[in-house]
């Protein structure tokens, strides 16, 4: 199958300018290794895993990439600067970085510039460059990733269809996208990312100017995420309308620890319900863990963008990466019958 051609793929040295997002669930480790395996390029989540556990974890995908000692690990490395800066003397992100992954990316944090200068000042003792993405939700924190900061890779998130957590008041990313190219005219490069399922929205995207795609939703319906049956079957059931932007379940899950501006999408459920019937927080906690207590799925929190409408099954992540693949070149291919040139046609 023909590779698809941009200037991400060649950074990354992939076939396909295709990224799993680096979520915060269990299998993240096996999601990377197989995205990345398939031609793409995986990311795993940092969460609020030790040092030790990421290490160990990068060894696991050494060797299942049948890596050499020493080399360069193709995915990237997920963190959140919120949680960075609970432990600000913690050498977790250098240590990370001793196992050379091939990128990182920060994402979520009130100045996410220190992290990018402890890469840049870590890089500066050895050969081996990190590439280094950063999350914006804005063409703001655009332009100063980039002249600032000088970060490789602008990752443009979408705050209306995006899994998990965003910007509350991100544009669209069909706006935000060219807005960012037409501020950025010389780079760095900008991967879209936000409610992204299927090869014709990666087609629109990368025509649009983006060099590359960043998926999260899609990769949840995979046998590698280890998300329970119950939250799979949740996922399987629900519809384009069926998600919904707010704190309340990072309120009763108690994770409300993100940075202003950031809210979460999830599948809507007695959650919300009890939100919108006025209950208190001490409510809602309490019904909250009654559930969890029973195995009841009412409450279950899970994460997922508006793209989890346009799926309806699970696939191994290397057939997700392929089928990707091979709709975006049907696109792209459709796309390039469009235009008819004749001689004496100025382009």
């Amino acid at each position: 199958m023909p590779t698809i051609k941009t200037a991400l793929s060649d950074l990354l040295n992939v076939d396909v300018p295709i990224l799993c997002a680096p979520m915060a669930v269990d299998g993240t480790v096996d999601l990377a290794s197989a995205v990345t395996s398939a031609g793409g390029f995986g990311m795993m989540g940092s969460g609020f895993r030790s040092s030790k556990v990421l290490r160990e974890e990068m060894q696991i995908i050494r060797d299942r990439l049948r890596l050499s000692p020493g080399k360069p690990i193709p995915i990237a490395v997920g963190f959140l600067g919120w949680v960075l800066d609970r432990a600000p003397d913690d050498p977790l992100l250098e240590e990370v970085l001793d196992e050379k992954p091939v990128a990182v990316c920060l994402a979520f944090g009130d100045d996410l510039g220190k992290y990018v200068a402890r890469i840049h000042a870590h890089d500066s003792k050895r050969a081996h460059k990190t590439i280094i993405f950063v999350n914006v939700n804005s063409v703001e924190m655009a332009v100063k990733a980039a002249n600032e900061w000088k970060v490789d890779v602008i990752v443009a998130q979408d705050r209306h269809r995006i899994w998990g957590h965003g910007g509350a008041h991100a544009p669209p990313l069909f706006s935000l996208v060219p807005a960012i190219l037409d501020a950025l005219p010389r780079g760095p490069l900008v991967v879209g990312a936000g409610g992204i399922a299927n090869g014709k929205q990666i087609a629109a995207l990368l025509t649009l100017g983006a060099d590359g795609v960043l998926l999260g939703t899609r990769f949840l319906f995979t046998p590698e995420c280890k998300y329970s049956p119950q939250k799979k079957e949740v996922l399987i059931k629900a519809g384009l309308h069926d998600t919904v932007r707010t704190l309340a379940y990072d309120e009763v899950g108690r994770t409300n620890f993100w940075p202003a501006d950031v809210d979460g999408r999830a599948v809507s459920n007695s959650v919300m319900e009890d939100l919108n019937a006025g209950l208190d927080l001490e409510t809602r906690l309490k019904k909250f863990d009654e559930s969890a207590s029973t195995g009841d799925s009412s409450h279950l929190i899970v994460w997922a963008g508006v793209g989890v409408g346009l799926t309806d099954k699970i696939t191994p992540a290397s057939d997700i990466v392929h089928d990707l693949r091979r709709e975006t070149l049907e696109v792209l291919n459709k796309a390039a019958k469009l235009v008819s040139v004749r001689r004496d046609d100025p382009l």
